[in-house]
């Protein structure tokens, strides 16, 4: 994996690959030409990268007993709330409101990476991970990936490590 530079942040990184730089850790970033017709962000990436889908992630905001979770799922399958929920030692679980998502984590749906939100939210890792050396989560834009190893990531964000996906 190559590790990108300050300089090459500073050109037009996004504040996910800036923390990583930040912290040192080994990254490798994907681009790919976004088609906004596509039905599935997740699903177009792993597609464009040629990456397995249960190898990509995305990142899903919710609402757990009044307080914003993130959640890192696979694309290939969807987030149990319940699970989600018993996770951080919550009741209840919705899907949080598109909105107030963008402006917590300052960025936009369909690019929404768990990594340099404007605000750190408490997170749960889909343990599925952990099969995996690498895994792809949004770099913080639509058509922008970044792969890194699932203990880095689970690290950078503090996030707990639980059975939140389903097939």
């Amino acid at each position: 994996m190559a590790k990108k530079s300050k300089k090459q942040q500073q050109s037009g990184g996004t504040p996910a690959t800036v923390a990583l730089t930040a912290a040192g850790v080994e990254f490798t970033v994907h681009a790919y030409d976004h088609d906004p017709a596509h039905p599935s962000y997740g699903e177009e990436a792993a597609e464009a990268m040629g990456v397995s889908p249960d190898r990509v992630f995305k990142t899903l905001v919710a609402d757990v007993d009044g307080t914003l979770t993130v959640a890192v799922v696979p694309v290939a399958g969807s987030l149990d709330l319940k699970a989600l929920a018993a996770a951080v030692g919550g009741k209840r679980a919705a899907m949080a409101d598109p909105a107030l998502t963008e402006r917590t984590t300052g960025y936009v749906r369909g690019g929404i990476s768990p990594l340099g939100q404007r605000k750190r939210l408490a997170t749960v890792l889909d343990d599925s991970a952990e099969a995996h050396a690498t895994i792809c989560v949004s770099a913080g834009r639509r058509g922008l990936e970044v792969e890194l190893s699932p203990t880095d990531l689970a690290k950078l964000t503090e996030a707990v490590l639980a059975p939140i996906g389903r097939a």
